[in-house]
């Protein structure tokens, strides 16, 4: 589970750098500001997100099923907050409808919610 959560800290911290370098060129011609904003937003809590993967992996010994979900919450709820944001983003260029995503972000981030709560109470309990 460390080298899984590892990789996935890396992974959305590539993914995060590369989507922002898009967001700033590429995007720019595709997306109105709005739309550019959201995506940027998606970019921004990903690479939060990387950063917590990369510090958790490296603190916790995931010997106990709540150290490990406190990887999985984040790495699912930044998958739904951020991917769900990226398609929005480009709804209006595709010329689709995906609003049915709207819902997907907020579960999204409550899982990061949960996986920032769930750490704080391992520190809380562990005296870190």
């Amino acid at each position: 589970m460390k080298t899984f959560t590892l990789v996935f800290g890396a992974f959305y911290g590539m993914l995060s750098v590369i989507l922002g370098a898009f967001g700033a060129h590429a995007f720019k011609s595709m997306l109105s500001a709005e739309r550019l904003e959201s995506f940027e937003t998606g970019v921004r809590y990903q690479m939060y997100a990387a950063f917590f993967l990369l510090i958790v992996g490296y603190i916790l010994k995931f010997d106990t099923g709540s150290q490990k979900w406190i990887s999985l919450a984040m790495i699912i709820g930044t998958f739904l907050f951020s991917f769900s944001i990226y398609f929005l983003s480009f709804q209006d260029y595709w010329g689709v409808n995906l609003k049915f995503l709207g819902p997907i972000t907020p579960l999204g981030g409550l899982f990061m919610i949960i996986s920032w709560a769930m750490l704080i109470w391992y520190f809380a309990k562990n005296k870190i």
